[in-house]
């Protein structure tokens, strides 16, 4: 059969994607562009903010119009949290999010009979074991994943997922190892760790081991490999996994430290679990542990009673930090979070205007962090060619371009010249 699939949202929706797409090959299926004829249509779901929860609805009318015989299946966050508004677009078939392989059975069933709609969502509060899926990708496929952890206890104020993931589970140590291991006979070259909240891997194993204790194990298991590792809540960074972390030679010194806002009042409605200063020490940290680190963070513009002088609070620390990219989001209004229901909403123009200048800032940053690398010789992880140039990363993840020839894959030692367009460009040593 002829299946197209579309995903929305965070780095674990595409790894379980990806998952889903090598078990559909393995099991015969042939996997087509979206837009196109297809027996059925998968929409893989998001729904961190009401304007995802739009995206989704958006695209699962139009799997409908495009395979009005077809058969429609939606899984995902979104159809976890909502699934009555998902099942009033007509769809043929409705899970949540776990249970992939179930999934794709029930897909083939609906196939075969074209049976009534079929709902299969469960409580994800109740879930207790870590969903086994298989590490990597589809072919011509530079890095590898690897899901080590589901499910998050935050409960931020803003945020939905931990009622669309439920609680911590982890991949055993063990079992991600052996997972790591044929990643460079497969061809990759490198592997991300990714989960809802890989800082809580561990919590709810035997003697609760720390994530370091995880990295360690996946570096020596993955020699050939480069190991990336997902957001990191800012407490996980203490000095001893700084000097811990910096021992190992294929760990990538890029740590995305998820900040929402540089105000204190601010994160302490936001039900954030530190303060500005405890992720300044972070950052700090992790700047006299590696040299030139990619620090990453992630910014929400205009939460509920965010002043005027809470927000040039966070464009101070903002500065403090210097960042080496920034994604920056205006806030948008959740229905069943608690944020929702808050005072002193923010209009919408007012969010906007703060978030632009938030990206102003971040493009100032970014761009002094790339300057600081020109001269200096790195080792590039080449992924595709475009526009005439190669583009791949360096372990920091500063985005790399150079004239070229066939390099997909490739690991190769640049000279770095110069910065353009959000990019080093160089030439190949």
């Amino acid at each position: 059969m002829d299946i197209a699939i579309c995903t929305l949202g965070c780095k674990v929706n595409q790894y379980e994607t990806q998952a889903m797409e090598r078990e559909l090959l393995r099991r015969g299926h042939r996997l087509v562009d979206f837009g196109g004829p297809a027996d059925a249509y998968i929409v893989n779901t998001c729904t961190v903010t009401a304007v995802s929860d739009k995206k989704c609805r958006n695209l699962i009318r139009r799997a409908r119009k495009l395979a009005p015989e077809g058969v429609v299946a939606v899984c995902g966050c979104y159809a976890q949290t909502d699934p009555a508004a998902v099942a009033a677009l007509g769809v043929d078939l409705i899970a949540g999010s776990a249970g992939r392989m179930d999934f794709l059975d029930r897909l083939e069933e609906q196939l075969r009979s074209r049976a009534p709609q079929v709902v299969a969502v469960d409580d994800a509060m109740k879930r207790r074991a870590f969903e086994r899926l298989p590490a990597g990708g589809l072919a011509e496929r530079t890095r590898a994943m690897l899901k080590v952890e589901d499910g998050c206890v935050n409960f931020c104020s803003y945020c939905i997922i931990p009622y669309a993931r439920g609680p911590v589970r982890s991949l055993p140590p063990d079992e991600a190892a052996e997972q790591v291991k044929p990643l460079s006979a497969q061809g990759y070259r490198e592997v991300v760790l990714t989960g809802i909240e890989i800082s809580s891997w561990g919590r709810d194993l035997p003697g609760q081991p720390a994530l370091i204790d995880l990295v360690e194990r996946l570096c020596a298991a993955g020699p050939g490999l480069r190991v990336r590792l997902g957001s990191l809540e800012p407490r996980t960074v203490t000095e001893e996994f700084c000097r811990r972390a910096a021992a190992l030679p294929n760990l990538c010194p890029h740590f995305h430290l998820s900040l929402q806002s540089g105000c204190d009042a601010t994160l302490k409605r936001m039900n954030r679990k530190y303060d500005t200063a405890r992720y300044l020490e972070s950052v700090e940290l992790l700047r006299a542990h590696f040299e030139n680190p990619g620090v990453t963070t992630d910014l929400i513009t205009g939460f509920p009673g965010e002043t005027e002088e809470e927000f040039a609070q966070t464009l101070a620390f903002l500065r403090k930090c210097a960042f080496s990219a920034m994604h920056v989001f205006p806030y948008s209004r959740r229905p069943g979070t608690p944020a929702a229901s808050m005072p002193d909403q923010v209009p919408k123009e007012i969010k906007e205007a703060r978030a632009a200048r938030a990206i102003a800032l971040a493009a100032e940053m970014e761009r002094a962090w790339l300057e600081g690398q020109v001269g200096s010789a790195l080792p590039v992880l080449f992924e595709e060619e475009r526009d005439g140039l190669w583009r791949g990363h360096a372990p920091n993840y500063a985005e790399v371009r150079v004239p070229g020839a066939d390099l997909h894959n490739r690991l190769r030692q640049v000279a770095i010249e110069g910065v353009e367009a959000g990019a080093l460009t160089g030439r190949l040593l």
